[in-house]
């Protein structure tokens, strides 16, 4: 019954419709090689402008050359499917070119939809994947959407019915050898096609970058417009290009520039080193935005003068002298200082200098890293001397509670000076406020008959005998404190002036 069946719809289709299949099939034979023609020049154009322009052509010549590769690939695939499909209707002798059995309604069906060979379901793959292929080069999103739709595999609606068939059944389905090889043809042509789109996207992309300019500018760009002597300037001299009528937008940190001049301008609230970062957007003739990233950084320094008495470059032996070191137009990290005799230490953003030998210059040498480079900014010479005598005092509180300190010849309470623990020493000029350590001291009272009556005190405080003493003493009556003995931070122990205590 099959082949009965076979026979009869053989008989249903005319020579004349054969006849017609023949001629579209040459037709897109002869417009296939006219698209590969034209293909062929516009992949030759590509490859002239890249022999004399390589770094701009070379990447575009190289996607252009997948693109052939990968368009030959499936080209020479569907080739094949109509050999095979001519072969099972004619043997192995057939001729693609001359078909004998062109009303074969089986042959098609056999390759390209037989469960052994479904060579229909591996083309409608193939199909798909170099449809996104050639879909993924293409800016034009018009056309992009007539590549999608002149090689498209969805499923085709069947008439009459709710249903949908295979893409491959569609086609190949009960097709005669003449119908299913001219549909190979189309969609070879359709192949063709794609690829002449793509080719011609990758030719355009070549310039599709370019910014078109009206203006042109020369501009100096320093790295920095502070230089020490001894340092370096260093300068960019580029030649700037700029279309005056469209101007970049221009972001950074995340923020738009609020004008269209490319000035970027803020107020400096703290000093240290500071880095930014953005990019500018740039509209190319296909309507696209072209990104180019950008960073920088600047550093802030505080304002600065230096005025200096030279007679007054003093140091102290034994103790730690603070002193500021900055160099203008450097970041405090980037400035070293050594010193000899003795020790220089940096304490945050100042430094500690420590002298050794009295009487002995101390040179502080300040070297700076400027541009890479490690030079001396400056040297600064010291003079190293003791540390004066410190004045001998009795620490107390007033009535608010405050710190106080007597250092005689003036009226004290009687109620303080017993209230006092003992005798303290230190300079407090209010430029080195440095605490000495008492270690002895006598008190010297004089009796009715004008003898004197000297105590010795218990270390920095006073003895008992001394405080009764204070006991005795009436309102207008006055002592001394004599023979002060105090050790410094620098070691040394100093023999102070006395102090007279008036008794209020």
């Amino acid at each position: 019954m099959y082949i009965v069946l076979t026979a009869m719809l053989a008989l249903n289709v005319s020579s004349d419709v054969l006849d017609g299949f023949t001629q579209v099939e040459e037709g897109l034979n002869r417009s296939n090689d006219n698209v590969a023609q034209r293909n062929e020049d516009i992949y030759n154009k590509l490859v002239a402008f890249t022999e004399q322009n390589p770094d701009k052509g070379t990447i575009w010549l190289n996607k252009a050359t997948e693109v052939r590769e990968v368009t030959a690939q499936l080209y020479q695939y569907v080739d094949s499917l109509k050999r095979q499909i001519v072969v099972a209707a004619d043997g192995e002798d057939a001729d693609p070119n001359n078909i004998e059995n062109r009303d074969d309604l089986e042959a098609a069906s056999v390759v390209m939809l037989a469960p052994g060979n479904n060579e229909g379901e591996r083309l409608r793959t193939a199909i798909d994947n170099y449809r996104g292929y050639i879909s993924s080069l293409m800016i034009d999103s018009l056309k992009r959407t007539n590549i999608e739709h002149a090689l498209s595999t969805a499923p085709v609606k069947i008439k009459g019915s709710i249903g949908t068939q295979k893409w491959e059944e569609a086609k190949f389905e009960n097709q005669p050898v003449v119908a299913a090889v001219t549909l190979l043809a189309k969609l070879q042509n359709d192949i063709r096609y794609a690829e002449g789109e793509a080719l011609s996207a990758l030719l355009a992309g070549v310039d599709a970058g370019d910014v078109r300019v009206n203006e042109l500018n020369a501009f100096v760009i320093p790295q920095s417009r502070l230089v020490m002597r001894g340092g370096a300037y260093q300068a960019n001299i580029v030649l700037a290009a700029v279309d005056t009528t469209q101007r970049p937008a221009i972001y950074i940190n995340g923020a738009k520039l609020n004008n269209n001049r490319g000035i970027y301008e803020l107020v400096t609230g703290s000093t240290g080193t500071f880095s930014y970062n953005g990019y500018l957007e740039v509209p190319r003739p296909d309507g696209t935005m072209m990104r180019h990233d950008f960073s920088s950084e600047y550093t802030v320094i505080e304002p600065s003068a230096t005025v200096s008495a030279t007679m007054m470059n003093v140091l102290y032996a034994g103790i730690d002298n603070p002193i500021s070191i900055s160099v203008p137009g450097v970041a405090n990290n980037q400035v070293t200082a050594t010193m000899t005799n003795g020790s220089l230490t940096r304490s945050g953003d100042n430094w500690i200098a420590r002298p050794s030998a009295v009487g002995k210059d101390a040179v502080v040498t300040v070297t700076a890293n400027m541009d890479g480079r490690s030079q001396t900014v400056a040297t600064t010479t010291f003079r190293v001397r003791k540390l004066p005598d410190p004045t001998p005092f009795i620490a107390y509180k007033d009535a608010q509670g405050n710190d106080e300190r007597y250092k005689g010849s003036k009226p004290f309470p009687k109620t303080l000076l017993l209230q006092s623990s003992g005798l303290e020493a230190a300079i407090d000029d209010g430029l080195l406020n440095t605490k000495f350590t008492v270690i002895s001291f006598e008190t010297v009272f004089f009796d009715s008959m004008g003898n004197a009556i000297p105590e010795v005190s218990d270390g920095a405080n006073f003895s008992q005998r001394q405080k009764d003493q204070f006991r005795r003493l009436s309102r207008g009556k006055r002592f001394y404190i004599s023979r002060v003995k105090a050790k410094g931070p620098d070691g040394t122990t100093r023999d102070l002036s006395p102090m007279e205590v008036i008794v209020n």
